[in-house]
């Protein structure tokens, strides 16, 4: 008999099933429930987590400072009252109890009772940071991610090639948790471009009839890019009618000829929302999460439809606590109302860049995703670029390189048409570089990140 217990053991599936419906019961049940059956499960779960981040000795800190107890949480509305954190404030709590930090809703001392998994997000620049994973929060992470999948396309019985970094950050893992366990999909896990070389993972695509290659768009292109040097058509060789990657969705739809829908999530919780295909804005899973948009500098709640930072609470987890996290993206909510899907779960619009990248260019606030989002509209420019903020003696300045497949006795007309259009969208002059394809690669993580870094700060 064993002495402890095991994952399956664990986790009470017909009670998961029941509080979040793997697709496609989602889309017939909580996907088009009503607003009060909505805020109502949302202020049931939301009092359940609370009190349990209470017993976390960072958020118990935290909040005793802030005067607020979980028993004050009469309403929705009433969140407003509990202290936001962000990465810098996970950063001190890790520095101040190494390893795992004082965040965590479990200790790896309860394993053998508590099966868990740990993942961690970031370490280029410092420590890493871990969140601990019971396993009923990877079990309902996947089936989160199951959903997202799901509705951009990819069905039971699929192939799918998942083509992510499989390493110490979950985004991999919990994709590949999510095609098994909970859409019968049968998964070739190649990995990056480094693990499984680009043109094999073509072949492998074309052989096994995959419908989906689960990777960011940009190596997605790159993909399709080697297919052509192969003598194959994208469209017709590769046969992918699921395209669930970040990345620009245009150019992804004109050379694989699948839909392209946007969807948000991140690295402690997985998959917060998707779009559907009324293309108008992004359904939050409201059964698993609170969304709010913060004032990037104030961090008070801002009213429907302005941007600013995300700020997310999950009501689903079992471990490590996630409430009021002010995650730092920039996006905006849209106000209630009823899609033209028929659902009536609250959307928020398409990641919009960092809050954190900020950067206060001589009066300006500037955001280099925003610039990205500007130059790459203009003839001539391709959709990699990359923006550094430095200091020229008092003076903060900034450049943003940009890719052209033009000639390169193109470059100096091109770099001088960017400047102008920057100049005209922020009233402040930015450096332009003009560079061939490929140059940008060591800066962005092309090929070797999961996600591409756009900008750095020299200062």
């Amino acid at each position: 008999m064993a002495d402890f217990r095991r994952p399956h053991e664990s986790v009470d599936y017909r009670r998961l099933t029941g509080r979040l419906p793997p697709p496609p019961e989602y889309l017939h049940t909580a996907y088009l429930a009503d607003p009060e059956t909505i805020a109502a499960t949302q202020l049931e779960r939301v009092r359940g987590r609370a009190h349990a981040a209470f017993e976390v000795p960072f958020f118990r800190r935290r909040w005793e400072a802030a005067g607020f107890h979980p028993r004050e949480l009469g309403s929705l509305d009433d969140l407003a009252a509990v202290p936001t954190y962000t990465v810098d404030d996970i950063r001190a709590s890790i520095d101040a109890h190494p390893p795992y930090g004082d965040y965590q809703g479990v200790s790896v001392e309860q394993a053998r009772d508590q099966p868990m998994r740990i993942y961690m997000s970031g370490g280029t620049t410092g420590r890493s940071r871990p969140t601990l994973y019971t396993a009923w929060d990877r079990e309902a992470g996947a089936i989160l991610t199951a959903r997202a999948l799901y509705m951009q396309g990819i069905r039971p019985g699929d192939v799918v090639l998942n083509a992510w970094a499989y390493s110490t950050h979950n985004g991999a893992h919990a994709m590949d948790e999510a095609l098994y366990r909970w859409l019968n999909c049968v998964v070739i896990s190649t990995g990056t471009g480094n693990v499984t070389p680009t043109r094999k993972q073509v072949e492998l695509a074309v052989e096994y009839g995959a419908s989906a290659i689960l990777t960011t768009g940009d190596y997605l292109l790159h993909l399709a890019d080697t297919a052509v040097e192969m003598g194959l058509d994208p469209r017709t060789d590769l046969r992918l009618t699921a395209l669930p990657n970040i990345g620009d969705k245009e150019r992804l739809h004109a050379v694989f000829g699948a839909p392209v829908y946007d969807s948000y999530g991140f690295h402690e919780v997985q998959w917060v929302a998707i779009e559907c295909p009324a293309g108008d804005g992004l359904h939050i899973f409201e059964d698993a999460f609170i969304v709010e948009v913060l004032d990037v500098e104030t961090g008070q709640p801002l009213p429907d439809g302005q941007q600013g930072t995300v700020c997310v609470t999950e009501i689903y987890k079992t471990g490590s606590p996630q409430f009021r996290y002010n995650i730092m993206d920039l996006s905006s909510r849209y106000p209630p109302g009823q899609c033209a899907c028929g659902s009536w779960l609250r959307k928020m619009a398409p990641f919009a860049g960092r809050g954190d990248n900020m950067v206060k260019l001589r009066g300006v606030n500037i955001w280099p995703e925003a610039l990205g989002e500007v130059v790459t509209e203009l003839d001539g420019v391709t959709d990699d670029y990359f923006v550094v903020a430095s200091r020229d003696g008092h003076r903060d300045e900034m450049t943003i390189s940009v890719v052209s497949d033009r000639p390169p006795d193109q470059f100096d007309d091109l770099a001088a048409t960017v400047e102008a259009r920057l100049h005209q969208a922020t009233g402040v002059r930015i450096g332009v570089e003009v560079v061939g394809p490929g140059r940008l690669d060591h800066l962005t993580g092309f090929g070797t990140a999961a996600k591409l870094i756009r900008f750095r700060d020299d200062r």
